[in-house]
């Protein structure tokens, strides 16, 4: 079915639209969950199909005007949670037909420059997605050094994490850092001159410090646990994921608990290891933005969409994914 951005959007454009509801397969209803609201795009358009229901989470207070337009053209079909999704096994929702993750940010979060996601903001370091405990300023200002290198290093993916972390830890012993245009100043001091890159300097630390602030990779790891369980059997999980972190954990989840590739112990017989597949068989397909869409829509140029369809077997928490990506999970965990 070809589908179009809803005039609920606020400025926003959705993500790979037309190929997430491909993949959710709406049209003979059933119910759904969007467990990153944002403009409400992809409920907007699940909803269009009058035999579905659809839950819409998001940890936004600022979605939920969003939700209330949507709750009140859709009354009946559509309920809003005001929550994280790794809270999704909390909506009181088994089941489920299909759960949709878009790890981006949204529209609404980076166009509201005050909120500090934005190079271009001169207002202060915040980047809390909601229900959030810290700011980034917290964390600028109150990490050692080693362990805002580690933060900007392993989250960030940032090659040159030791200076910018050494030049922050030296600017604050100045003055308090505070606005967004400090921190970008600092940065760009502290990095070799690329005049080839068309990536800005800032990219890597401002995406290890949101991802710190909001605890992401979590939130990511808990959240695709719990909307399995909820799952029906042949019920799918999507995610479009935007960095090489979301899609490696998402990758690793799918293929290694499905039943043509589950592997949680080697040393365990294959039909036992068989027992632990929470997926059917994974075929690896990776969806990516289409040409028309990346004229449109630039920032959606690094998203991928991977799904996985449950199987009959019953739901084993999946132990080894949290082992896996631990070191991620313990760096998010360090107090500020």
């Amino acid at each position: 079915m070809e589908t179009q951005t809803s005039s609920l959007d606020l400025n926003h454009y959705p993500v790979m639209l037309n190929e997430v509801i491909e993949v959710s397969s709406p049209s003979q209803g059933g119910v759904f969950v969007d467990c990153t609201l944002g403009g409400g795009s992809y409920s907007y358009e699940l909803l269009k199909f009058p035999k579905t229901k659809v839950i819409g989470i998001d940890r936004d207070p600022k979605v939920v005007s969003v939700a209330k337009k949507i709750e009140n053209k859709f009354k009946n079909r559509f309920k809003f949670y005001k929550i994280k999704f790794s809270q999704i096994n909390t909506i009181n929702e088994n089941y489920v037909d299909a759960v949709i993750f878009d790890l981006g940010l949204s529209s609404i979060q980076l166009n509201d420059l005050k909120r500090g996601f934005s190079f271009k903001s001169r207002d202060n370091l915040d980047m809390s997605m909601g229900l959030s405990s810290i700011s980034a300023q917290d964390v600028v200002n109150n990490l050692s050094e080693v362990k805002l290198k580690e933060v900007i290093k392993i989250l960030g993916e940032e090659a040159e994490a030791k200076k910018i972390a050494k030049n922050i830890v030296k600017a604050r012993t100045k003055k308090k850092i505070t606005k967004v245009c400090e921190l970008v100043n600092i940065i760009e001091k502290s990095k070799k001159k690329n005049y080839l890159s068309k990536i800005n300097p800032s990219t890597k630390t401002f995406q290890a410090l949101r991802i710190f602030v909001n605890k992401e990779i979590t939130e990511l790891i808990n959240g695709v646990i719990f909307a399995t369980k909820i799952l029906k059997p042949g019920g799918k999980v999507l995610v479009v994921s935007f960095h090489s972190i979301e899609d490696r954990i998402v990758k690793y989840f799918f293929s290694n608990y499905s039943e043509n590739k589950s592997k949680p112990s080697r040393y365990l017989p294959e039909e036992d290891n068989k027992k632990f597949a929470l997926f059917e068989k994974y075929s690896n397909k990776i969806f990516k933005p289409s040409k028309e869409e990346l004229f449109n829509n630039k920032p959606s140029r690094s998203a991928k969409l991977r799904f996985a369809i449950r199987n009959k077997n019953p739901f084993i928490y999946p132990k080894n994914l949290i082992g896996k990506f631990s070191r991620y999970i313990d760096l998010e965990a360090i107090n500020v």
